[in-house]
């Protein structure tokens, strides 16, 4: 094949336009092995195998075109020092892995400064490639200018650690990767891993610092591949010889850690490869409209109320989690690694220890750790007391005690999960911690929330394929409570001034935190969304303990968390009819002041932009209509809308046409809109005019 191809490329020599002719030969074979590497995808392929074949392709592409223009085109029999030249993948394409429209990294090194003949090499294949519709990364460079540059600039070292030679000069390419590997081995390793983890926040952020949104990028996003990329690149670093790092991965991880890191890489290769075949572009972005037909490529099949694409996602962000956790786990170990040097790879500070008050745990380098998982294995209530002293102290929780949690879930039982001292340090965090959000979060991630209630594992990683959610499930419930301990505290009270008083006049705060952890627990049950809901928080308050009077209190709170938005947005709040339907529902004022702070949470914590002043002041006109019921006031008041009609009177309306409308608007600042009244006699087209003549108003 390979001497066939280089046959056809040496005709085309002849041709009246060489470069034209050359890239129609190598589309054409180029194009033909990618029609292959996407069947053996759609037949199933694992993802790394498919990345792998498309840098093989890529491979092939390069090397033929390198020939023909380094023998046929622009030949030197005999090259002299300065001709010499050489050929490098670096980056991810040096990694030997690319996604279907991956750019291709490349580096041209040459001995020292250009000539003709180097310059017309890398001028000819550019042009081609770039014929080809392919993206090239490119750099020309002499060896000392690619180590001077790889000793300061971090992103440089990182290429460079992947380097590996195509075609050309292989004595050049090898004695420069011997003499960059040394370089790199002398240097101190702090400032790479410090540049890699800043370099990796400053991603996050970018890309959506939530690893639950539910439109994730797969390659940039928390928990996608480059953060598994980023693992290589520190392992790397430490040992350049080792290939991908293997030699300090796998002193590193876990057998166990090790099997998820590479089934993980493998799920999000195959998930990139998908996209970017669906999206025919590289998409890094899983979008709503993307989603369903990549979990229809990869075989996913809708089980019950749950369609496939709810399942793909699903699965989606438990890998996410899973190299959330990883990152975590092999930080420990390389913290461990440098503490000669007293680094800390996530703080940069010096380690110190200190006892907290519980035996096993400790303060390591400004965070709490265990001094081993025999901690838990002799008293699994500590596996929840590690988080409430993780709060109580406000430390973050160091990687080792990290993974001793994750591979200590076995000890979650049914009696644990009734044991009461694990559930008194479970509603401390919950309801009394000082930042419920982080710490809860740190639980999910490490699977602990899911084990020890098993209603909260059903929805984790779970997600609604509707535009108007913006995360999953579980992280929108973690939010919502974040947003009331916000509340709570003060730090929304410019947002919502009469819930940041209402909410101190809540008499069982345990049981709002609860019931928001739980309300949207029922979400895909066979009963619907609020009845399976309320039967599984009765179950969790059953098993954690609770009086009945509090059970049923959390029980009615989450069948009925949606009832105050809906009365508020979808009926007349004005009409005394709704708010004695309402009142009568809630019963008494301490629901009515729990129910309210709820669905604030609720609302704000469906996406950004979702609360606004519109909803927020019809939801605050039902609420102070109903405790004036509550305290006896009269409803019978007249609407500020019923003396509109007036403007034109109301017999005319009944007899007489109206040849113009007549508007009169009205200013409501409590509602941060404006209320319009229109009179008119109906006629066709009505709507229209309407709608047109307040759109024009703006």
């Amino acid at each position: 094949m390979t001497d066939a191809l280089d046959d056809r490329l040496t005709r085309a020599a002849s041709a009246p336009d060489v470069r034209k002719a050359v890239a129609a030969i190598l589309r054409e074979t180029f194009e033909a092995a990618r029609v292959r590497i996407a069947r053996r995808l759609d037949a199933g392929g694992e993802g790394v195998e498919v990345a792998r074949l498309y840098s093989a392709a890529a491979d092939d592409l390069l090397t033929a075109l390198w020939r023909f223009t380094t023998e046929t085109l622009y030949p030197a029999a005999n090259p002299s020092e300065a001709e010499r030249l050489t050929l490098i993948a670096v980056g991810g394409y040096g990694r030997g892995v690319l996604a279907p429209h991956s750019d291709l990294d490349l580096l041209f090194l040459r001995p020292w400064k250009p000539i003709p003949r180097t310059e017309q090499v890398i001028e000819f294949m550019l042009y081609v490639l770039w014929d080809l519709g392919v993206k090239v990364g490119q750099s020309a460079r002499s060896v000392d200018e690619c180590l001077a540059l790889a000793k300061s600039d971090m992103t440089v070292r990182t290429a460079l650690l992947e380097a590996r030679p195509l075609a050309g000069d292989e004595k050049l390419a090898a004695d420069f990767i011997a003499r960059f590997r040394a370089m790199v081995v002398k240097a101190d390793p702090r400032p790479f891993i410090a540049a890699k983890l800043e370099e990796r926040d400053v991603r996050h952020q970018k890309a959506g610092a939530v690893r639950y949104r539910v439109e994730p990028n797969v390659k940039d996003g928390k928990g996608g591949l480059r953060d598994l990329n980023t693992l290589f690149w520190i392992a790397r670093s430490l040992a350049p010889d080792s290939p991908l790092g293997a030699r300090v991965m796998d002193g590193l991880l876990t057998a166990r850690e090790r099997r998820t890191f590479e089934e993980s890489f493998d799920f999000l290769w195959r998930v990139r490869a998908h996209l970017h075949l669906t999206a025919g572009r590289p998409e890094e972005k899983l979008t709503f409209d993307l989603q369903p037909e990549v979990a229809r490529r990869m075989g996913w099949r809708g089980r019950g109320d749950e369609p496939a694409v709810e399942r793909f996602m699903r699965r989606y962000f438990l890998v996410a989690r899973d190299v959330g956790a990883l990152t975590r786990a092999m930080s420990a170990k390389l913290e461990a690694r440098q503490q000669k040097s007293t680094m800390s790879l996530s703080r940069l500070i010096p380690g110190r220890k200190r006892k907290l008050g519980v035996e096993g745990f400790t303060e390591d380098a400004g965070r709490l750790s265990v001094t081993g998982p025999e901690v838990f294995a002799a008293a699994p209530e500590k596996l929840l007391m590690l988080f409430r002293t993780a709060d109580e102290h406000d430390l973050d929780l160091h990687p080792d005690a990290f993974s001793a949690v994750s591979r200590s879930l076995s000890l979650v039982t049914p009696s644990l999960r009734r044991d009461p001292e694990a559930t008194r340090a479970f509603l401390d965090i919950l309801a009394h911690g000082q930042r419920p959000y982080r710490v809860l979060t740190l639980m999910n991630e490490t699977g602990l929330l899911g084990r020890f209630l098993p209603e909260w594992g059903r929805i984790v990683g779970q997600t609604q394929f509707n535009m108007y959610h913006a995360y999953t499930v579980d992280e929108h419930t973690l939010q919502a409570i974040g947003i009331i301990n916000d509340i709570w505290r003060g730090k929304l009270k410019a947002d919502h001034p009469s819930s940041s008083e209402i909410v101190h006049r809540i008499d069982d705060f345990e049981a709002l935190m609860l019931a928001m952890l739980l309300h949207d627990v029922g979400k895909g049950g066979d009963r619907g969304q609020l009845e399976d809901g309320a039967i599984a928080a009765r179950r969790a308050c059953d098993r954690l303990g609770l009086d009945p009077r509090r059970t049923e209190f959390v029980v009615w709170l989450v069948r009925n968390h949606l009832t105050l938005s809906d009365y508020a947005q979808k009926r007349d709040v004005s009409d005394p009819a709704t708010v004695k339907a309402f009142t009568r529902l809630v019963g008494d004022p301490e629901r009515l002041r729990t129910l309210l702070i709820l669905t604030v949470a609720d609302i704000r914590a469906v996406g950004p932009g979702v609360w606004n002043a519109w909803k927020g002041g019809l939801i605050r006109d039902l609420y102070q209509r109903t405790e004036s019921v509550f305290r006896g006031e009269d409803l019978t008041h007249a609407d500020p809308l019923d003396d509109y009609p007036d403007l034109v009177g109301r017999a005319r309306l009944n007899g007489a046409a109206v040849e113009a409308l007549t508007v009169r608007a009205d200013e409501a600042e409590e509602y941060a809109a404006t209320r319009v009244a229109v009179a008119a006699r109906d006629r066709p087209g009505l709507f229209v005019d309407l709608a047109g003549a307040l759109a024009a108003a703006g």
